[in-house]
C-alpha cells in the first residue's frame, strides 16, 4: 500500500528535478558560449538562428537555446519562437532523470535506445560536444568522467575552476534577472 502512495511522488520528483537541470543547462550553455573560445569555435558551425532543443516526449519538460551568431547562444526557456532545428528527445521522464543526474551517459542512452534525435546528425554530435564541454566545465572531474563520453585531456584545473565560476556566475545572474522580470 505504501509503495503505491510513494511511486507517484517519485515521478514527481523526477519531474521536477528534470524540469530544473534543463533550466540550469540552457542558462549555462548561454553562458558557456560566453566563456570559452572552444564552445564558441565549435558552434560557429551551426547557422545563425539555429534552434536546439532538448526535451522530454510527448510534452514535458524542454530547453531552447538559439545560436545567434559568433559561436554564441541565447536561452528561451521552454517556448520556441519558431520551429526547432534539433530536437533531442527523451522518451521517458525516467530516461531524462538517468541522463541528468548522471548516472548514465548521453551517448549510453542514445545506445539504449532511450531518446530520439530529429534533426540533422552532424549537428546533434556538434551540440552533444558543446554540452560534453559544459558539464566537464561545471561538474567535479569524478562526476563528469561518468557523464561525458570522453573528459578533454587539456582541461587542467585552474581554467576549469575559473571557467565553472564564470558559468555559474552567469547562470544566477540569469536566474535573478528572469525572476525580476
Amino acid at each position: 500500500m505504501l509503495a503505491k502512495r510513494i511511486q507517484p511522488m517519485v515521478f514527481q520528483a523526477r519531474r521536477m528535478y528534470v524540469e530544473l537541470m534543463f533550466q540550469v543547462m540552457g542558462r549555462a550553455l548561454q553562458a558557456v558560449s560566453e566563456v570559452d573560445e572552444n564552445v564558441q569555435n565549435e558552434t560557429r558551425a551551426l547557422p545563425d538562428g539555429f534552434l536546439f532543443e532538448m526535451m522530454v516526449m510527448p510534452n514535458g519538460s524542454r530547453l531552447i537555446v538559439e545560436h545567434t551568431g559568433q559561436g554564441r547562444f541565447r536561452y528561451h526557456g521552454n517556448t520556441a519562437p519558431r520551429p526547432v532545428d534539433l530536437s533531442i528527445r527523451f522518451k521517458h521522464v525516467a530516461h531524462a532523470f538517468l541522463v541528468l543526474s548522471f548516472q548514465e551517459k548521453t551517448s549510453v542512452a542514445f545506445a539504449n535506445d532511450r531518446m530520439l534525435v530529429d534533426g540533422d546528425i552532424s549537428h546533434a554530435v556538434r551540440m552533444t560536444r558543446v554540452l560534453n564541454r559544459l558539464e566537464s566545465f561545471i561538474l567535479p572531474k569524478l562526476v563528469a568522467r561518468r557523464a561525458v563520453k570522453e573528459y578533454p585531456a587539456d582541461l587542467h584545473l585552474p581554467e576549469k575552476l575559473i571557467s565553472a565560476a564564470r558559468i555559474y556566475l552567469k547562470v544566477a545572474t540569469n536566474f535573478i534577472e528572469t525572476a525580476r522580470a
